[in-house]
Formats: structure tokens, C-alpha cells, sequence
């Protein structure tokens, strides 16, 4: 039998690296940035042109490669940062795993000018897809510029899943805040088709945050400070008043890099119980200053996601240390500070073990509401009351190309009753059998039509407000409305561009009640949730979120009008069996089944 198993050739090898590091233009930029900031780097500027496809070009003012350096930069698994493997559990820079550049050049056109301070010329590199196609001495300032130009051009399947350039601007302007939060001692910049979109300073925290998230954050941040024999918590954290319905504002890094720990900000979430409204999330900054061997951070590609050695107790340190901070700043009901762990350390000058900790802290702390802590995630749209009769609900699906459902048994029976079940479910009779509608299920349904319908071709129409609202949007926020501005207009808001980073809504759907800042941000925010859960075009996306955002929520109670027009109009709909989310909208209990319970 011959033989079948062989080595890849780098080439190969390097695209599928590639494949796990560059998953969009965002990872490109993460890992050149990283790489400048663990450079030295006092001085970072990021250009992109149409959100990273055509180019990123990273520019720092770091200690720049040699030419030998530079040219290994190139080779999987090259790295300054590991030279055996008990360093993994002493890293303190952001890159160690040396394959970013490799990764990036296999999929691009790469540009490299480098040059250490010593030295009088620089070097440039010019690589296609992992082949070097020029290599010469250069003049260039001190530091380092590497350029990617077309990324994923020789891998089109991979380019062809890109998303737009509003999705994309948004996850690169992401992570340049991540970092930018993380390292206030470096200035940074952001330049988007020749256009400097930020421009950051170095600065305190709290004046990076203030630069970042704007000016109404300069009086609402309150400081966090607790150090333990395990860890060290810094930052702030926003006070009730400034939490928001979206998420996105919510940060925690560890040993300066970014990680996602939903365990960990329901530590941040749990301390502010009782201080926040139903559904808002407030804003944090924390860092966590903990020795390396106590956590993992080479458990996934991109090193957002790590594990400690001993997770409880992390999360108890966080859980006090931010509701101390919410208690000193008045913004919480008294607190016992008798366990306070930086008290109990100085009195005892002993560290606390894991165990006797996490009893000083949590002993009233059940284990049920530590495992059901995911159900914080669960984002509903506020509460909206249904104030249109039943011909107006009935007139939002007129269409000439759409027929009422031929399904003759679950037309309503003339004359019959309709009631509300539980503030939650329309009972009516039918003609063979009882008919239970979910109205929450069943009002997203109706309306997702008929915004689908409006973004066809048939807009919507729109209130105008008395006195428009401002709506300070994040830049990657802002691009994304934007983007979408033709959909967005047909569905009923009227917008437009008031300043830096700042819309003046003037107009929401007809159906809408709310604010037009509420709605608006609501829109997009519910927009970005479906984008990052589910895979859908644009306009059911769109047309999802406004839906879920105005539809009426379980506990409405409902007018017999009110219910009749749900009913009606469900049963037009093209698809009235599912809600957009793919949840039943209803079910029947038919004669037959009725005549069982008697007859047997």
C-alpha cells in the first residue's frame, strides 16, 4: 500500500494558520497592534481604506526589526517572547505565539519597513502570499510600518464571507478601543478613508475613557481599587444612572489584554443588584493584575478567552471590590465592609486561602443563582403598548400580492368570544377548534412583514417629532446607521448627520412609541445582537430588530380590539406559524381532542 500521509507546504500551512488568527480585516489589526505596543511603542496610528479589505497600515514609533529580525518576523512559530516552555506561564506581552505575520502575509499583500534607532537604514520586505518578493535596505524612520493591502485575495471563499463595510469598520474600530482603554500611556489614531476619526492623546484612564465614550462620562465614573494576595483590581465603573439597553461598553481586561468572561462581568452585573432598571447593563473598565501562572491564555487563537486556576475566588475579588466601590461612592445601600478582603489581609497578615474567602464573601450566596447567572444575558426589547385599532393593525399587511390563509379552520367564528390568558395568550374560538395565540410571538411576526414589505419598495410612514433628539453613537455605530440609512429610512425614522459621531432623529414609525433616542438606539443596538447570534440578510435583520423592539410584550393587557386585530392579522401573514425568532405562535385544541377528555 503506498504511502498516503504527507507534510503541507508552508504555503498551505500558513493559510490555514491563517484561517484560525485572520478571521477579518479586526484580526489583522489586533495582532499588528499588539505587536507595535509589545515594540515599545509611545506612538500608534491605524489607517484603514474601505474597512480594511483594500488596506491597513500600522505605523509605530517602537524599537523597530532588524534585517534578519525581519525576515524571520515572516516564519511560523518565530517568537522573542518564548524560549522554553515554562515562559508560557510568565507571559506579560500581548503576542507570543509568532504566527500573526506569518498568517497575515499568506493571506495578503505585505509591506514591512523597519528600522532599529542604532541603525541608518531600514529594511523592506515585500511578501505575496507568503512568498518574499523583494528584500532590500531602505530609508524609513525609526519603528516600525507594516502595510496589508488586499486582504484574503488569493483565498476568495474567504473574502466573499466578509461582511459589509459598516460590519467590518464596526469590529475594527472595536478593537482599536480595546487597546487604546488598555494602554492610555500610548497615543493613538485612527485615520478611515483619509479621514482621522480618532484621535487619542496620552492620558490618564479616566480621560481615555471621557475621549472614547464623550463628555456626559466625566461625572459618573467611580474609581475601583482592591489589591489581594491573588490579584489587583484597577479602573472605574459607571454609576447607575449612566447604564444603557445595549451592551458594548463593558470592559475587563486581564494583565492589560482584553478577554471575554461572561462569568466575570456577571461578578461586575450581580454587585449592582438592586441599582439597575430591568435590562440595562451598566459601564466598567476593570483591569486584573494577577501573576501569569495563575491563568491560561493559550486556550483559543485570537487570546480573548483564558482560564484561571482558581475562578471562584476571581470572581469573588471582583464582586466586592466593585460593590465597595459602588458603597464608597454612595450608589448602593449600606454595605458590611466587615470582609473586606484588603482589611482582613492587614489584620491577619496571612493570605486567605480559596476556601475561607470565598466563605467570608459568599456565604448566603446560593449555588442556584450562581449556575442560572447566563439568564442576565437574556435581552428582551422594553415593554410597548399596542394603541391601534383592529383595521389600522389590519391595513399594515395590505399587500396585492398577499392572500389571507386558506386554512379554513382557524378562521375565527363570527360573533364569538376572545379573551386574554395570563396577560399572555389570546383564546378564541374557530369554527372546528380553540385557537391559542402568543401574542408576543404573534406581533413580531406581523410587524417583521411588514417591514420586510416597506424595505421593498413600500416605505413606511413616519411621525415627525415635535422637538428631534440627539443620539451620540460609538464611530463603528455610527458607520453601521449610516450604511444602512436607505433601510433604516424606509422603515419610518427620518435622520441625519448633527455633528461629530451625532445623529438628529427627527421621525420614528407611525406604530413606534418611545423616544426617538430610545427607539433609534434600541434599532441598532438589537440590530448588532442578531448580527453576532443568527445569519441573516440585511433587511430581515433590520426588520427583526425594529419588530422585537415595538411589539408588545407579554403582561400587555389587551383590548378585545386589540386581539381581534392580532388574531386577523396573523392569519394574513405569509408565514403565521412562526414568529421571526422561529418561536410557534400558536397552537389549536381541535373538537375532537376536546371530545376525548368526555367520551373515553
Amino acid at each position: 500500500m503506498p504511502d498516503i500521509i504527507q507534510l503541507l507546504p508552508d504555503s498551505i500551512a500558513n493559510q490555514i494558520a491563517a484561517g484560525e488568527v485572520v478571521q477579518r480585516p479586526a484580526s489583522a489589526v489586533k495582532e499588528l497592534m499588539e505587536n507595535a505596543i509589545d515594540a515599545g511603542a509611545t506612538s500608534i496610528k491605524l489607517i484603514v481604506k474601505e474597512a480594511g479589505k483594500t488596506l491597513l497600515l500600522v505605523i509605530d514609533n517602537g524599537q523597530g526589526m532588524s534585517e534578519t529580525d525581519a525576515r524571520m518576523s515572516l516564519e511560523r512559530h518565530a517568537t522573542s517572547k518564548i524560549k522554553t516552555a515554562e515562559d508560557l506561564f510568565r507571559l506579560r506581552t500581548m503576542g507570543f505565539r509568532g504566527e500573526a505575520l506569518a498568517s497575515i502575509a499568506a493571506v495578503s499583500q505585505l509591506e514591512i519597513k523597519t528600522k532599529p534607532p542604532q541603525e541608518d537604514l531600514g529594511t523592506l520586505l515585500v511578501v505575496e502570499g507568503s512568498e518574499v518578493k523583494k528584500q532590500e535596505p531602505v530609508a524609513c524612520e525609526k519603528g516600525t510600518s507594516i502595510s496589508v493591502k488586499n486582504l484574503f485575495y488569493n483565498i476568495p471563499a474567504r473574502r466573499n464571507f466578509l461582511k459589509s463595510n459598516g460590519v467590518e469598520m464596526s469590529h475594527i474600530t472595536d478593537e482599536f478601543q480595546r487597546l487604546a482603554l488598555a494602554h492610555p500611556e500610548i497615543s493613538f489614531s485612527l485615520i478611515q478613508d483619509d479621514e482621522l476619526v480618532i484621535d487619542l492623546p496620552t492620558a490618564k484612564l479616566s480621560q481615555r475613557i471621557v475621549s472614547l465614550f464623550g463628555k456626559n462620562y466625566q461625572s459618573q465614573l467611580a474609581p475601583v481599587q482592591e489589591e489581594t494576595s491573588l490579584l489587583k483590581i484597577t479602573g472605574y465603573i459607571g454609576r447607575p444612572e449612566l447604564a444603557k439597553k445595549k451592551r458594548g461598553e463593558q470592559f475587563i481586561f486581564v494583565n492589560q489584554r482584553f478577554i471575554k468572561n461572561n462569568y466575570l462581568g456577571y461578578a461586575v452585573t450581580s454587585a449592582y443588584e438592586g441599582l439597575l432598571q430591568e435590562n440595562h447593563f451598566p459601564f466598567y473598565t476593570l483591569f486584573i493584575d494577577i501573576d501569569p501562572k495563575h491563568i491560561d491564555v493559550n486556550v483559543h487563537p485570537t487570546k480573548t478567552e483564558i482560564k484561571f486556576d482558581d475562578e471562584r475566588t476571581v470572581y469573588g475579588i471582583v464582586w466586592s471590590a466593585v460593590k465597595q466601590a459602588l458603597g464608597a461612592h454612595n450608589l448602593s445601600p449600606a454595605i458590611d465592609f466587615a470582609a473586606d478582603v484588603n482589611l482582613m489581609n492587614k489584620i491577619s497578615n496571612q493570605p486567605l486561602s480559596r476556601e475561607q474567602y470565598y466563605n467570608e464573601q459568599f456565604g448566603t450566596l446560593q449555588r442556584a443563582n450562581l449556575q442560572n447567572w447566563d439568564k442576565l444575558f437574556e435581552q428582551e426589547g422594553s415593554s410597548r403598548l399596542l394603541s391601534q385599532s383592529k383595521q389600522t393593525t389590519l391595513n399594515t399587511l395590505a399587500t396585492g400580492d398577499q392572500a389571507i390563509s386558506t386554512n379554513k379552520n382557524l378562521q375565527p367564528e363570527s360573533g364569538t368570544g376572545i379573551f386574554q390568558f395570563q396577560l399572555k395568550y389570546i383564546v378564541q374560538s374557530t369554527s372546528r377548534a380553540i385557537l391559542f395565540i402568543d401574542q408576543q410571538a404573534a406581533h413580531e411576526r406581523i410587524l417583521f412583514e411588514k417591514y420586510v414589505l416597506q424595505m421593498k419598495g413600500t416605505p413606511g410612514n413616519s411621525q415627525q417629532s415635535l422637538f428631534p433628539q440627539t443620539v451620540l453613537l460609538s464611530p463603528p455605530d455610527l458607520a453601521l446607521a449610516m450604511e444602512m440609512e436607505k433601510e433604516i429610512h424606509a422603515l419610518g425614522f427620518r435622520f441625519e448627520v448633527f455633528g461629530k459621531n451625532t445623529l438628529l432623529v427627527s421621525g420614528t414609525p407611525v406604530e413606534a412609541h418611545g423616544s426617538e433616542k430610545e427607539l433609534f438606539e434600541g434599532l441598532i443596538e438589537q440590530f448588532k445582537k442578531n448580527q453576532s447570534e443568527l445569519q441573516l440578510p440585511l433587511r430581515d435583520n433590520l426588520a427583526q430588530a425594529l419588530a422585537k423592539r415595538t411589539g408588545i410584550k407579554i403582561g400587555q393587557k389587551l383590548s378585545c380590539e386589540e386581539m381581534e386585530a392580532i388574531s386577523s392579522s396573523l392569519m394574513a401573514c405569509a408565514t403565521p406559524n412562526f414568529s421571526p425568532e422561529g418561536k410557534p405562535t400558536f397552537f389549536t385544541l381541535d373538537s375532537s381532542k376536546i371530545e376525548n377528555y368526555f367520551t373515553r
